[in-house]
């Protein structure tokens, strides 16, 4: 048996292959969309990608799931669990439906279906057994966004982000089952999540890629409850803001999207800048001068996590960045479901069009005079009640661009998230929203305690 895990940094998001070296059949599981790592390793190691699944329909990336079928010819399994709310649409007549114990053989490997809901209704995980290896024991699971390392899947997207009322209580309930059905099985069974540490699908996930069952027992807090009401509050309670391109996910992966293609994109444009803009530039350079209206998110491995909260998946967009950043933009907004990048636009091109800037403060001079000022807190729900300025108002940064701020537009307000970064984001939305007097406080919250002793 041949087994990869390909972990995607900018999602936290793990997809798999598993092979059998003998008829050299290949199985990818939760793919993203942009399939290049998986076609890459099948072609190093002699694989033909007969086969895809997924454990569930994804919330925060866009799945690969139709384009294997498209791209490789690889004979599609989904869950066929849950209700008529969440049936996978728009998949090729051949498309497997699965139902619990049911199983995938990819040459002499085993994959037996669990219906494990509670993440969402239609939830699977897949129990692999190497009968290639002449074992009859399962080796692994792979869970999906049922069991992390150190943690389990939240029960609340469906509510949050696709706005279905009632289903974070449902969805608890269910988790509370689907973990018993664990009970059966051996210690020494490997655990396979779909994420790690970085994914707003839990809120304290390891970032350790893989672990086993017994580990897990011993160390995860969703196996200490032996009531099933104090698991329901823990499990519900103080769970991360879930981005909102969440939402848009959950609609494109049930009913799919187009096959994913490099296009050309229109560089260096002299006309003017329409759509949504997203300036890539550092926070540094950005608060210089910029256009008014434009979303800084610096071009790294937060990218997508904190360009996800912005996007308008109705308008296209001009990047202001690296034009030799077309191919790994394109790819990286295609895995969140986004194709529409009309324009890039190097700085010196745009700067001709920079009509703002912002002023910094340091947490020193911050302390010195905030008492009577207003202040905007950025950061998450549960940052701000492990610990606040009582004068300081409360928005998450992604929400600033669709929740009423409690301020005038012409008042002077004084802006921190932890540390800097997510404030500098935020700076850029309360101008394009007409807010002109906002200050940025340096190193964030973190600077102003450490400047209070």
């Amino acid at each position: 048996m041949y087994f990869k895990q390909f972990f995607d940094k900018k999602l936290a998001q793990t997809s798999y292959m598993v092979a059998c070296q003998k008829t050299k059949e290949a199985i990818i599981i939760d793919p993203k969309r942009v399939l290049d790592e998986y076609e890459k390793v099948a072609a190093e190691e002699g694989f033909n990608i007969t086969h895809a699944t997924e454990t569930h329909i994804h919330a925060d990336f866009a799945s690969g799931l139709r384009d294997a079928a498209k791209h490789f010819g690889a004979k599609l399994y989904v869950s066929d669990e849950g209700d008529d709310n969440w049936k996978y649409q728009s998949v090729p007549e051949d498309t497997v439906f699965l139902k619990e114990n049911d199983v995938i053989n990819v040459g002499n490997i085993e994959l037996k279906v669990m219906h494990t809901p509670g993440h969402t209704p239609e939830s699977m995980s897949f129990i692999l057994t190497d009968h290639g290896g002449g074992s009859k024991e399962p080796m692994g699971i792979f869970t999906g966004d049922f069991l992390f390392v150190g943690d389990i899947g939240r029960p609340d997207l469906l509510e949050e982000a696709a706005k279905m009322k009632g289903t974070t209580e449902e969805g608890a309930n269910a988790m509370y089952d689907s973990l018993n059905k664990l009970s059966d099985y051996a210690d020494f069974l490997q655990v396979w999540p779909g994420h790690g540490a970085g994914s707003a699908c839990g809120k304290s996930l390891g970032a350790v890629p893989l672990s086993t069952l017994g580990y897990e027992r011993q160390n995860n807090w969703a196996f200490n409850f032996d009531s099933k009401d104090e698991f329901i509050k823990e499990l519900t309670n103080d769970q991360p803001e879930p981005p909102s391109y969440f939402a848009q996910m959950k609609k494109v992966n049930k009913t799919g999207l187009p096959e994913f293609k490099v296009k050309e994109v229109e560089l260096e444009s002299s006309k003017k800048l329409t759509g949504q803009i997203f300036d890539l530039r550092r926070k540094e350079a950005f608060k210089k001068g910029f256009v008014k209206g434009s979303i800084n998110v610096p071009y790294n491995d937060k990218f997508l996590q904190f360009a996800g909260w912005y996007i308008n998946y109705d308008e296209p967009m001009t990047i202001i960045g690296n034009p030799d950043d077309s191919t790994s933009l394109q790819k990286d907004l295609a895995s969140i479901g986004f194709d529409n990048l009309e324009l890039i636009i190097s700085e010196e091109q745009a700067s001709q069009y920079f009509d703002a800037s912002y002023e910094n403060i340091s947490p020193e001079e911050f302390v010195e005079l905030y008492e009577d000022k207003k202040v905007l807190d950025v950061r998450s729900a549960a940052e701000y009640k492990d610990g606040n300025l009582s004068t300081a108002a409360h928005i998450h940064f992604g929400q600033l661009d669709n929740k009423d701020i409690p301020f005038n537009q012409d008042d002077t307000i004084f802006v921190h998230c932890q540390s800097g970064v997510r404030s500098a984001i935020a700076m850029s939305v309360l101008k394009a929203r007409g807010f002109e007097n906002v200050i940025n406080v340096e190193k964030g919250y973190a600077g102003i305690k450490a400047a209070m002793k």
